[in-house]
């Protein structure tokens, strides 16, 4: 979906990392959009498929490599000077891994209970509510 302005597009991808029925959570550290939780993920790089611009930011941000990645849905969101278009995945860390933020304040591992609980970012709002939904559907065996 394109942008409905003159807003330029940002693509970038975003990680619900699932573990022990849990999702992990990060609050922002800095930018216009600091103190506001979100799943980690970043920019999409030229040349740069999501899925591979996914597991690269989660390796920068979060010192972690990925094990399963499934792809849930596209959240597009206008912010005030851009139109961002979030590729949004569920993933596991891998084996032996574990996520450590290394640029936010703060993370979390969310119940599905505890979702709602957080300040979340507009465009991860989106998501949220669509796992509150899908909880199920999305984190059962054999999918991840």
């Amino acid at each position: 979906m394109e942008a409905q302005s003159d807003r330029p597009v940002m693509r970038v991808v975003a990680a619900v990392i699932w573990r022990d029925d849990r999702v992990y959570a990060a609050q922002r550290g800095y930018g216009d959009m600091k103190d506001g939780w979100e799943f980690p993920g970043g920019k999409v790089e030229k040349g740069e498929a999501p899925e591979q611009a996914l597991r690269r930011e989660v390796r920068e941000e979060l010192g972690c490599e990925l094990g399963g990645v499934f792809y849930l849905d596209t959240v597009e969101h206008d912010y005030d000077g851009f139109h961002l278009s979030m590729d949004v995945f569920a993933c596991t860390p891998a084996a032996g891994e574990a996520p450590r933020s290394r640029e936010h304040e703060a993370e979390r591992w969310l119940t599905r209970d505890e979702l709602l609980d957080m300040d979340w970012l507009p465009a991860d709002r989106d998501v949220v509510m669509s796992l509150g939904m899908s909880w199920d559907e999305v984190f059962t065996e054999g999918r991840l």
